[in-house]
């Protein structure tokens, strides 16, 4: 009889702990609950806005952006519904097989909204959008995506957009930027891509225990981002680039009283909407070699030679010195480009006369001339607003005495 008891007892107490737990769920955290059921119930659709464009000096496009269309799907696993995966198929002429491979590899959650056709045609999207009721999970969506309305044109200056690396993601995570977004690089794309790029809005939706879509709940547009007007005048890029026609080099017109930049071109040129191929191509197109390459100044290193030997009153405006055509220098003879019998510095600056500055040189010796040629700034990056502009290298004495083991003579 007591072991009866103690059961019913154990009974009634586990009867009670039931009660007090339905109780606590349903009463005591019963609105909490009930907020994460709607909350499970609610998908959002991420969308981009318009990328800020990239003008010229007049506001003409030499970047901007045009409308395409993407065919989202509320996926329910990694399994995708052979029947709908067919009509899909039909409609936008691929097959089940790219569909699939596009949908796996586009794949993050089973409550996300996956990409399984990318860029499709306006006429394409319509049809789609009409079938909407027989295709359950299938979602449009319209994206801006980047365009160059210019084909090649002023590709270094701009750069192209790709989908984010690790190195920049690890960089840029603190200031927002998330996995697959789209950034820029290269060029003023990459400089100023926290302008440029758009503050994403999105869609919230409604979704059954099975996932299907029910509802929209909200719409929040997103912002474009900020235009970026350049100096750069494209009649004058469009002249400069066809003069220099894809060969190996670079040309740079500047306004001489501003310093601003007109024209800059850098061959070979690229693509930006196709920058893959670039990438191998022997001749290395991506580099801007207008700016991120060094090489030596030829007669422009004249001016300094000159402002060398005439701040240290070694020559003056009327010095002259006979040019044969050549000068000899201990065992080494040095060519001029031609004979240009007595020059004083103003002809020799005009007929571009090397013997004439070999002597300024001499008499003003290497240091000077190191020093006159840093005080042009030609060991220090311009400060132009584009990415991985080079230095430049000035050597002096001292550092060929110390990596050379040499005089300078």
């Amino acid at each position: 009889m007591d072991r009866e008891k103690i059961v019913n007892f154990f009974i009634a107490c586990l009867f009670l702990s039931l009660a007090a737990g339905l109780a606590n769920l349903q009463i005591v955290k019963g609105r909490q609950n009930q907020e994460l059921s709607k909350k499970n119930c609610i998908r959002l659709l991420p969308q981009t806005g318009g990328r800020g464009k990239i003008l010229d000096r007049q506001g003409r496009a030499l970047a901007d952006n045009r409308l395409s269309y993407d065919v989202m799907l509320l996926p329910q696993g990694l399994k995708l519904d052979p029947q709908l995966l067919e009509r899909l198929s039909k409609a936008l002429d691929l097959s089940p097989k790219e569909l699939r491979s596009t949908f796996r590899k586009n794949f993050v959650g089973p409550s996300v909204p996956t990409a399984i056709a990318k860029n499709i045609s306006r006429k394409n999207a319509i049809a789609l959008e009409e079938l909407k009721n027989e295709l359950p999970g299938v979602i449009i969506q319209p994206n801006l995506t980047r365009n160059y309305p210019n084909g090649n044109l002023a590709a270094h200056i701009i750069g192209y957009v790709a989908q984010i690396d690790r190195w920049r993601l690890t960089k840029l995570e603190d200031y927002g930027y998330k996995t697959k977004d789209i950034v820029g690089f290269g060029g003023l794309e990459e400089k100023y891509d926290y302008y440029l790029r758009e503050e994403e809005g999105g869609l919230s939706f409604e979704v059954d225990h099975k996932g299907r879509f029910m509802r929209t709940l909200g719409f929040k547009p997103p912002e474009p981002g900020k235009d970026v007007e350049l100096t750069i005048d494209l009649e004058v890029q469009k002249i400069v680039e066809k003069t220099l026609n894809d060969r190996n080099g670079a040309v740079v017109i500047m306004d001489p009283y501003s310093g601003a930049i007109i024209a800059m071109a850098s061959g070979p040129g690229f693509n930006p909407a196709d920058y893959a191929v670039a990438l191998t191509n022997p001749d290395s197109p991506l580099i801007n070699r207008a700016i991120s390459s060094s090489y030596p100044p030829g007669s422009i290193f004249k001016v300094v030679t000159a402002a060398a030997a005439l701040e240290n009153k070694k020559v003056n405006q009327s010095s002259s010195f006979f040019c044969p055509g050549s000068l000899r220098v201990g065992a080494r003879e040095f060519k001029c480009w031609s004979r240009h019998d007595e020059q004083n510095l103003r002809a020799a600056l005009a007929h571009s006369c090397d013997v004439y500055f070999y002597h300024a040189g001499l008499l003003s010796g290497a240091q000077s001339i190191h020093d006159y040629a840093l005080k042009f700034g030609l060991a220090k990056p311009t400060g132009l607003e584009l990415p991985y502009e080079t230095s430049g290298f000035v050597p002096s004495p001292l550092w060929r005495k110390l990596n050379k083991l040499k005089n300078w003579y």
